[in-house]
């Protein structure tokens, strides 16, 4: 069986300027600033993406506005970013619901306050569960 990574190359890249982001700003900013930094980044890389992205709603009575992802990346890839002290299963969660909204399969789920950038993959497990 093959143990291929989803959007390898294209995770690669991004991975590549969330450390530029990370080494460029620290730990202490906010969501908004990396967000800036990253917005420039990606640009840089010619990668295509959508900024503060509104998703369709999960449920009838839903309020319009209620998802609301940070990027998607070339219509494959949710970026969400934190600046918490670590992440949460309710980060997770969030994430979980954005790809199943969205339809995609896979989100980075990015935290900046730590000495390190942390890069969590998450799968949409809707799409997997039978596989």
């Amino acid at each position: 069986m093959e143990n291929k990574l989803i959007y390898e190359e294209l995770t690669y890249k991004i991975r590549g300027c969330l450390y530029k982001v990370h080494n460029e700003l620290g730990r202490l900013c906010n969501e908004k600033q990396y967000g800036d930094a990253l917005e420039g980044e990606l640009k840089k890389e010619g990668i295509q993406h959508k900024r503060e992205k509104i998703l369709d709603k999960c449920f009838d009575v839903e309020k319009f506005g209620r998802n609301r992802v940070d990027f998607i990346v070339e219509d494959k890839i949710i970026l969400e970013l934190k600046t918490s002290n670590c992440l949460s299963k309710n980060d997770y969660f969030q994430c979980q619901r954005y790809l199943t909204s969205s339809g995609l399969r896979l989100a980075l789920l990015v935290n900046f306050r730590s000495k390190r950038v942390v890069i969590k993959r998450v799968l949409n497990t809707k799409m997997y569960k039978n596989k």
